[in-house]
């Protein structure tokens, strides 16, 4: 995908901050996370296992929607610590409710612990309500779109270690982020979020949610998609399971 020996379609492939001026380097050093691919022929096995499907439904009930697929490629920090991922709500970046009927299932793909960057997460955070989030003021800047809750760095927070396969679930409100990748080698994860395929999309102008919105749209804008933030996530996403996918 990298490397456009197959077509993208409309995967958004995502540059690392502070490697994306660099020339001679390899796609794969470049690029840091492959998004929206619930309709590539290969990924999309992914986002449509049984073995996930069964623990999705758990939260979501029969009729599932894939609302947001990554492939994470944290690379080897630069020395600048932008590989970091800062704490934050996954709600944040989603026009729909509720929020108890999302989830995010996250599978490592390697070994992950706290030198290539793991997943941390605040536990009971998923009891909050949605926070305000902004950009970080870290010193190096921080990659597109990872917002983050200021402060939340201050309070407790655990680890996540794991195996290749391991998978863990959790709430949209959870608090949550990852560290740098103090490795020489790249860090690779899957992720998808599910939600019922009967959400309900809110319109989220005026609210805390706002500023995502908008540079969703401005992204969009810029690769020739003139869609509203609701839209966009229609698009992106794709019925895996019960009712509405039964046409699939």
């Amino acid at each position: 995908l990298v490397n456009n020996k197959v077509d993208s379609g409309s995967i958004l492939k995502m540059k690392d901050l502070s490697l994306k001026d660099r020339t001679g380097l390899p796609n794969e050093r470049i690029f840091n996370k492959i998004q929206d691919f619930v309709w590539d022929e290969v990924l999309a096995k992914y986002i449509c296992l049984p073995e996930v499907l069964d623990y999705v439904e758990c939260f979501t009930g029969p009729d599932i929607r894939a609302v947001h697929s990554m492939l994470i490629n944290k690379p080897p920090d630069a020395g600048t610590k932008t590989s970091r991922h800062p704490l934050h709500q996954d709600l944040h970046y989603f026009p729909f409710r509720p929020a108890d009927r999302i989830v995010a299932a996250w599978t490592a793909m390697e070994h992950i612990d706290d030198q290539n960057g793991c997943l941390v997460v605040q536990p009971g955070t998923h009891k909050l309500a949605l926070q305000q989030h902004d950009y970080p003021e870290w010193e190096n800047g921080v990659n597109k779109m990872y917002h983050g809750i200021r402060g939340a760095e201050n309070n407790p927070r655990i680890q996540l270690h794991m195996e290749k396969g391991d998978t863990v679930f959790f709430h949209p409100l959870l608090i949550h982020g990852s560290g740098s990748n103090k490795t020489k080698n790249f860090r690779k994860a899957l992720c998808c979020h599910y939600a019922t395929s009967n959400i309900d999309y809110i319109n989220v102008a005026g609210t805390s949610q706002e500023n995502i919105a908008k540079e969703v749209e401005d992204i969009a804008r810029r690769r020739g998609i003139v869609m509203d933030f609701i839209d966009l996530w229609k698009f992106r996403s794709r019925d895996v399971k019960g009712a509405c996918a039964s046409h699939l």
